[in-house]
């Protein structure tokens, strides 16, 4: 990456809070370039949570967690790392699940508080930044408006592309400049901006498919010509299971909530996996489609399509067109 990009235009502070608020959800960005600036925002944001009895909890690479870690007093050396909560270590709906496991959690601490320390880190693919910005636009939604959490991100310019560290300004309602919490007048709301997102082409996609089905009569004999070809391109099992049921839990939403013809497409080559299914209906209106179960914890009650395939593919892509709906599935192969 290049270790100079990432410059996010610099607005005056505001005089603010030099805490987050201690009532509601707060979900903070830091950008910062060097481990000076990374300090004077993480020390006394977890200091301070620590002084309160919240529930404190990392979620960075290694070498950053041991550079705040060297910084802090001992009560602090020995605070959890947990990459599960963001997507340095999960998928998007497993690291919201995650996230909720700490706030129960956070619900025995002496404030009933959890607060998280963030290092952004989307790798090294452009789908994965577009799939971190997504995340962390759409997390201002999921866990609601009252849930005790206060989550801070920090965007170290000296290691992401400047598309990444330019997106947190967009995705977060807060900015940190040193100790001060501001209001961020450049937050976007996320049901503007994550339909607002590029959504190319994977590069699998100009080479000609290993599977075309233009219309597919039933979903039984869809799902049997997926998994023949599936059969031949992936090589891990556990992966063509996970990728046979993904493609047919969308498969299966096509035929009941959509409209005929039902389509399917799917590339492979020796590093990538794409699927494609097509339906002719009017698509998904609910922004949060596939990051939590659509009808809470009681999987029972299905609703788990989307939600299924963002937990066992990379990128999950929705693509409206003029006659209907294209999911994109897409994932590095194994």
């Amino acid at each position: 990456m290049d270790s100079t990009a990432g410059e996010v235009t610099r607005h005056p502070v505001v005089p603010g809070p030099r805490t987050p608020p201690s009532t509601t959800v707060t979900h903070a960005a830091a950008v910062v370039g060097s481990d000076a600036d990374l300090l004077a925002v993480a020390v006394p944001y977890l200091e301070n949570g620590l002084r309160a009895g919240d529930l404190v909890v990392l979620s960075c690479r290694p070498e950053m967690a041991e550079v705040v870690a060297g910084a802090l007093d001992e009560r602090l050396r020995d605070v959890e790392n947990d990459p599960r909560l963001t997507l340095l270590g999960n998928r998007a709906p497993d690291a919201f699940s995650t996230g909720i496991s700490y706030l129960e959690r956070a619900s025995a601490s002496r404030s009933g508080r959890l607060r998280v320390l963030s290092g952004i880190d989307f790798g090294d693919d452009p789908a994965g930044w577009r799939e971190g910005q997504r995340f962390e636009s759409v997390a201002n939604r999921v866990l609601g408006s009252d849930a005790p959490l206060a989550s801070l991100c920090l965007y170290d310019r000296r290691y992401l592309p400047a598309a990444v560290v330019e997106s947190a300004a967009a995705t977060h309602p807060l900015l940190v400049d040193g100790a001060a919490w501001v209001a961020n007048p450049r937050f976007q709301d996320p049901a503007e901006y994550v339909p607002a997102l590029p959504l190319p082409r994977e590069p699998v996609e100009d080479v000609p498919p290993v599977l075309v089905i233009e219309d597919a009569p039933t979903l039984a004999g869809l799902r049997h010509d997926i998994g023949a070809v599936l059969a031949r391109v992936v090589r891990d099992r556990d992966q063509r299971e996970d990728a046979l049921l993904a493609a047919a839990e969308i498969a299966a939403n096509a035929f009941r909530h959509g409209r005929p013809p039902v389509s399917a497409r799917v590339w492979a080559d020796d590093r990538d996996l794409v699927v494609t299914i097509t339906d002719h209906g009017s698509g998904f209106a609910d922004l949060l489609a596939g990051f939590r179960p659509a009808h809470g914890p009681d999987l029972g009650r299905g609703g788990m399509g989307l939600w299924l395939a963002r937990k066992l593919f990379d990128h999950v892509d929705l693509l409206p067109g003029p006659t209907g709906l294209t999911v994109r599935l897409a994932s590095r192969l194994r």
